[in-house]
């Protein structure tokens, strides 16, 4: 699966993803820089608000940890993935039926509708407390009693890791960003980005690096690992030409 032998990639993805990217990375021959740029502060998850539910809905792998924090059983539950790496989570969790996504949130939402009627009782979206709005508004909107519930927060980290630093000073490098809120933490930074080719999961992610020096930009076909990937084998071609 090799297919850039030794080439630097910097991974800003929070963990526990980040070691998944980094694995994936050195599979197909690059070098993994790891330098997380936002942290996971669990905020625990109110048994309350499982009351009644055997809908939820996950848009992060960190969402389905947080359920299995809990202690709440999975079996007889639904879970309504965004994409493979959070179905892959809730898989492990042991949830009895898996619907795997592949896209971004509102993707997710119109999956959801079109399943409508195989929901009975309230959908719980559990997630992170900046998450809250347009995925369960969508589906309240449309009639489906949906409900929010924040089981963790992100604080950004105050710097690039210091191996990532040093390789974006030798340039240029690539930069994987997975989320807005990662790509606002890589901007307030302060870090020098001109030598940083940007590869983002989506064009939502990489908005917060408008207007900042790059060395490139390369957006992924669709909001996923896979697409994220294939972009960046096309970046990294362009770089070794």
């Amino acid at each position: 699966m090799t297919e850039a032998p030794g080439l630097a990639v910097i991974v800003t993805r929070t963990q526990p993803g980040a070691d998944d990217t980094a694995n994936a990375l050195t599979q197909r021959g690059y070098r993994a820089l790891l330098s997380p740029m936002l942290q996971i502060i669990p905020c625990g998850l109110d048994p309350a608000a499982l009351a009644g539910v055997r809908d939820l809905i996950f848009t992060s792998a960190n969402g389905v940890d947080a359920f299995a924090a809990s202690g709440t059983p999975a079996e007889g539950l639904t879970a309504w993935c965004v994409g493979p790496s959070t179905a892959a989570a809730a898989r492990e969790t042991g949830f009895s039926k898996v619907v795997e996504g592949d896209g971004d949130a509102a993707d997710l939402a119109r999956l959801i509708l079109t399943a409508r009627g195989e929901i009975s009782g309230p959908l719980l979206h559990i997630a992170n407390d900046a998450a809250a709005g347009n995925l369960v508004a969508t589906l309240k909107d449309a009639g489906l009693p949906a409900r929010f519930a924040a089981a963790y927060r992100t604080e950004p980290a105050p710097a690039l890791s210091a191996p990532a630093l040093a390789a974006l000073r030798e340039g240029p490098v690539l930069l994987l960003v997975h989320s807005a809120k990662g790509a606002a933490a890589i901007a307030q930074s302060g870090a020098k980005l001109d030598q940083a080719i940007i590869v983002a999961i989506s064009e939502a992610a990489a908005a917060p690096l408008q207007g900042i020096p790059l060395a490139g930009l390369h957006i992924a076909g669709r909001p996923n690992e896979d697409a994220l990937m294939a972009a960046l084998g096309e970046a990294a071609n362009r770089l070794a030409s």
